[in-house]
Order: structure tokens, then sequence, then C-alpha cells
């Protein structure tokens, strides 16, 4: 780079080509470790690309793996993506290089292919951005919809900052002294409790993209808006797949069907980049699962449903309102005017998940602490496809509460599936960046999306919607005991509009089946921590809610053994919400030159009404020999959080 610092990048080559041959290049450019914690899985992916015709470069952020430097402050830097500008430059002048560069990747990769786009780099032809988006402050992990969220994320990251590169884990106080000293992220964004110009410095307007985009999104996947927010705002050419799938490639999902995407990206980077006419842009638009009925549950599955082809909106889409009435009923006539009130339980809502995705369990445990309105048995099936539209006319006798809608499908067997839902922080009802009080008493119109959905609603099935003040751990707890209302009646109450769409629509190409995968023979093992195991424990007596999350994952590769654990504690009492905590512990093991490396660390965030307590402490070992360790401690002024 230009300061000096040297950045870590595996090419993966085509061979057998003439002499001089030039070749595109698909850049994928994460903290994400190239050499030991993603091996296997650029592996797959690049050697893929390679034997058609691609240069693949897999480059780590400066400061993670085996690139110099120092971690920067925060995910998507001004460094990072200033260092990204240099990296394509450098990609596109290469003489194995025909100049025109790709970008790719799923989730930090999509992340940053997005924000590059944005820049303009002249080498950069197209993005293929896979679980994505540009909206940091309100779809990221850190604040879903505005509120404070902490998960097993943040311990990876935070720890991830003080490991030295594979295969030689350098302990050299040049290379491991910087790492360690860094500054936990988590803390950086604790500070930064409302919308503005530190989450928007690494986003411009989507109008402003240029560079051609293939959007693949999941509908279990929380970052699945950007998409068909993209393909209503960026002008350069989009198209997009919307599958059944979670925060995986659509070859790798737990949600099926699975399809093969490589093949995909193959047609779509040969347009762009080799300038042959592969027939992309008379592909439609928009591939979507329109997604059926199932049963509750997390398991792995197919999820029943069929594909469609579309344009964005979809072409026969209509608006449906259906209103909240008295008697806890949903239907699309208004009603006499009433109030509904509401108790808030602080510790409901673990049932519904630990972000805005997965598949989930029966709803009916965190339904019982929200207000829940039910259609009639429907005469016919009902499709949507879209983001349904929420209106609460409320009230609260607290300052601060917040707002969570979920859409259910009720089956005649009593089964609560969920179909989507989101959260409002009721003091970001006018502005996420501007947050104000509520006047205790006093009736808001609150308006609010739920999140992109694609659903049939069977026959002899009823529509619900569910609406709480809480879904712990996923959200921080408002600090005040309290009670909310909500008004019904009349055409100007509560009410949810529906995007439904026809049942029978156009029929998409057939999708190719997941081919092999290249694996690496000196690597076995290297699946992630995530998802893991959660177990609620109850104590009814005092009201105190215990939710504990584990995960754990190991590799061998041929310098040695790593494992890794993580354990995540969340502790409520629902008396004293103001007294929430979670404790956080991850370990990293790696056996390397007959020595065991061991990284620990450590995360407390409690709160009282006013302030969030943080601290956090990282450890380095050599065998049992502590030989590094730095810890941070900061007391932060709870921002309308």
């Amino acid at each position: 780079m230009r300061d000096g610092v040297r950045l870590a990048v595996t090419l993966y080559m085509p061979t057998g080509a003439a002499r001089g041959a030039r070749f595109p290049v698909l850049l994928e450019y994460l903290p994400y470790r190239k050499d030991d914690d993603e091996a296997v899985r650029d592996y797959g992916n690049h050697t893929y690309f390679a034997r058609r015709g691609f240069v693949g470069a897999r480059v780590d952020i400066r400061g993670f793996g085996n690139s110099e430097g120092v971690p920067p402050e925060r995910e998507y830097s001004a460094r990072e993506l200033a260092d990204g500008d240099e990296i394509i430059a450098w990609l596109a002048r290469q003489p194995w290089s025909n100049g025109k560069v790709g970008m790719f990747g799923i989730s930090w990769g999509g992340f940053n292919s997005i924000q590059m786009a944005m820049r303009h780099p002249p080498a950069l032809k197209a993005i293929m951005p896979v679980d994505a988006t540009e909206a940091l402050f309100k779809e990221d992990v850190h604040y879903m919809d505005g509120i404070f969220h902490v998960d097993e994320f943040e311990l990876t990251m935070d720890l991830d900052q003080g490991r030295s590169g594979a295969p030689d884990f350098s302990l050299d106080e040049k290379v491991i002294g910087p790492r360690m000293d860094s500054e936990p992220w988590s803390l950086n964004y604790m500070r930064k409790q409302r919308d503005g110009a530190f989450w928007h410095e690494p986003v411009r307007p989507l109008e402003q993209l240029r560079v051609p985009c293939f959007l693949i999104g999941g509908l279990q996947d929380g970052y699945r808006d950007s998409v068909p927010r993209m393909l209503e705002r960026v002008s350069a050419p989009v198209k997009a797949w919307i599958g059944p799938w979670n925060h995986a490639f659509p070859n790798g999902s737990d949600y099926g069907p699975l399809v093969e995407w490589r093949g995909e990206a193959v047609r779509w980077f040969d347009y762009w980049l080799k300038g042959r006419d592969t027939g992309v842009l008379q592909d439609p638009k928009v591939l979507i699962y329109l997604q059926h009925w199932h049963p509750p549950t997390p398991a792995p599955q197919d999820v029943p449903g069929e594909w469609r082809a579309d344009t964005w909106p979809p072409h026969d889409l209509q608006w449906s309102t259906w209103y909240l009435r008295a008697d806890h009923q949903l239907g699309t006539g208004a009603s006499p005017p009433t109030v509904d009130q509401l108790a808030y339980m602080p510790s409901a809502g673990v049932e519904a998940g630990f972000w805005w995705g997965e598949l989930l369990t029966d709803q009916r445990p965190v339904d019982a602490y929200s207000l829940t309105y039910d259609s009639q048995p429907l005469e016919q099936d009902l499709a949507i496809i879209g983001l349904p539209r929420v209106t609460l006319r409320a009230a609260a006798t607290a300052p601060l509460a917040h707002w969570f809608a979920r859409l259910e499908d009720v089956a005649p067997d009593g089964r609560v599936t969920m179909v989507t839902g989101a959260g409002l922080n009721g003091a970001q009802r006018d502005s996420m960046a501007d947050p104000q009080d509520l006047e205790p008493g006093r009736a808001y119109e609150l308006k609010f999306d739920l999140h992109l959905a694609s659903w049939v609603f069977p026959r002899s099935h009823r529509i619900r919607l569910a609406v709480s003040n809480a879904l712990w751990p996923m959200n921080w707890p408002t600090p005040y005991p309290m009670t909310t209302s909500l008004q019904l009646g009349g055409v100007t109450g509560s009410r949810i509009e529906l995007p439904r769409v026809g049942l029978e629509g156009r029929a998409a190409p057939p999708f190719a089946a997941p081919e092999p995968v290249e694996t690496r023979a000196d690597i076995k093992g290297g699946a992630s921590a995530w998802p893991g195991t959660w177990t609620l424990f109850r104590d009814e007596a005092s009201q105190k809610s215990e939710v504990v999350w584990e995960g754990k994952t190991s590799t061998d590769y041929p310098w040695g053994r790593f494992d890794h654990t993580e354990r995540l504690t969340y502790v409520l009492e629902d008396a004293h919400p103001e007294s929430a905590s979670v404790t956080g512990d991850s370990e990293y093991i790696q056996q390397s030159r007959g020595h065991a490396l061991i990284w620990r660390g450590h995360l407390t965030v409690t709160s009282d009404a006013k302030v969030f307590h943080y601290v956090y402490t990282r450890q380095l070992l050599r065998d049992s020999e502590l030989i590094r360790t730095r810890a941070w401690k900061e007391d932060i002024p709870r921002d309308h959080q």
C-alpha cells in the first residue's frame, strides 16, 4: 500500500492457457483469515472460477491474517476501503490481468463489494454480493432495527483482532503487540447508539451506484431487505435471486432447495469482464422463491414452495389492508374504536430467534406475552411477496419503549409459524439519527415495514399479527416497567398492509443442482461455531431468565489442531429490566510447533437505567504462561436504548 504496509493475497491462477494470456480477476476481500479459518471455503469457490478462466484474488484486510499493519478501528473503515482502491488498481495492472476486476462475497465480502462499487474504481466492472446490506445502523448486527444487540459476532471479531497469521503465528512484539492492543470494535459500536455520520461514512447513496450488480439474498437471512431496495434504486443493471436460504451461499444453506450459484456467477462475470454475450441481460430481473406453509421447526429442511420469475415490485402486487380489531381479531374492515393494553414482559422473545433470520420454533410461547390479532380461517389461499407495512397507534406509560410486530401463520391445529417481523425503537419513531423520549400516555402513530417476506397462507389457516414490547435476547430490553396500549378501530387505527400477489406466476428457468465442491486434502474440519445451541433457564419464583448460547468447532491443519469455543450468557429479571446483562467468553487454542497458543476474550455488558457498563479482556497464553493481556473498561450513557 502507499504507506508501505503489505497486504497478503492468495492468487488462484488458471492453468493450461497460452503464453501471454490475460484474465479477468475476481476479488474477495475479508478480515476472515484466508490461510486458516476460511482456507477450505476459499479453495472450493476460487478453484471453480480459476478453472473457468478467472484469476481468484483472496486478500486479508490489513491487521488480519497474514496482512501487515494494525487492525482498523471498525468494520468497513476508510482505511479498508482506500486499501481496496489500491488492491483493485494493482490487480488490473498485473501482466496476467485483462484490466477488469469483479468483486463477490457473502456477508462482509458482500458489504464491501457494494461499498467499493459506490466508490467507482475504474477497473471494477461488476459485483455479486450475497447476504449483504448497505444500511449499517438499521440492518447490521450491532443495532437490530435500531435497537442494541449483542451476539457471537462481537466475541469473534474482538478476539480475531489479536491473532497473528498462520502458520507462523508470530509472537514478535511488532506483529502481535499492535493487534493485542487494538481497541475492541464492540466498544466503538456501543458509543454510536444512533444513526449518523459514523454509520454512513462507508457508503454513498444507492442512486450513485453505477456498477452492474447480481444480488443474492435469503428469506431466512437478516440482510435480505437490501435486495428490493437496490432493485428499486440502483440505475445500473441489476438482477437478483431471493431464495429460501439462511446466511449461506445457495449451495450450502441449512434450508433448501439448494442450487448451484457459481455457474451463474460465471455467466455474470463472463459478460461484464470478458465481453461474452451470455444472455444475462435477458434473464428475469428477479427470481424469488414463494414459500408455502411448513411446521415451525428450525431443523434443516427443504422449504416447500416454488420459484417464480418477476420484476420488482412484483407485476401483480396489490396492497391489502387488515385492521386490528376488538376481541383480538384481524379483518379487512374497520371496527369501532377500542384500546388494548399490554403489560411489559422484558424476557419475552427467546423463541423469536437471535436475529431476523433462520427458521424458528413454534411462536406460541412468545405470543403469550404479546397482543395477538387473528383473521378468520381463510376461505382460499393468500400469497404475499414484499415488505408488509405496519401502522400502530400506540402509547406507553414510560419515556422509552420498543414495539415489535410479527406476522404469523396459525395452522388449524394451533401451531404458529413465523412469516416475518420487525421492530421499532419508539424514540426513533421520527428519526434514527435524532431519537426523542416518548411522552408517557401520549398516543403516537408508529409506521414501519416488516422484513422482506414471501409466503402462501393456506386455506383454513389464520393470519396473525403479534405485537409486543420485548424480543429478548435479540434486543436489549428497555429499562422501565410499563404498560403499553394500542388504539384500534376506524380507518386510521392500528393495521397491517399485506403485499398480495397472485397464486400463479411466471415460472422461473430451471436451476442447476449443486455441483461437487473441491476440497483441500490437507485440512480436515472447519465448520463454523454458528449457529450453535441455546438453552433457556427460567426461575418462575424470582421471574429471572437466563439464555445460554454455545458454539464450538475444530479443524486439523498441517501445522496443528485448532479448537474454538464460544459461550454467551444473557440474564434478565422481569422486575428489573434496567439491570440486564450479557457475558461472553471466546477461546482459540492453536497447536503449533509443539506448543499451544491460547487466545481468550471475555466480554461483560451490564446496564442500569442510564448507563451501559462495558468490560472486555483479551489474553494470549503460550501453553499455560500468560504472555500478553489487555483490558478495556468504560461506562457509556444509554442513548435512547
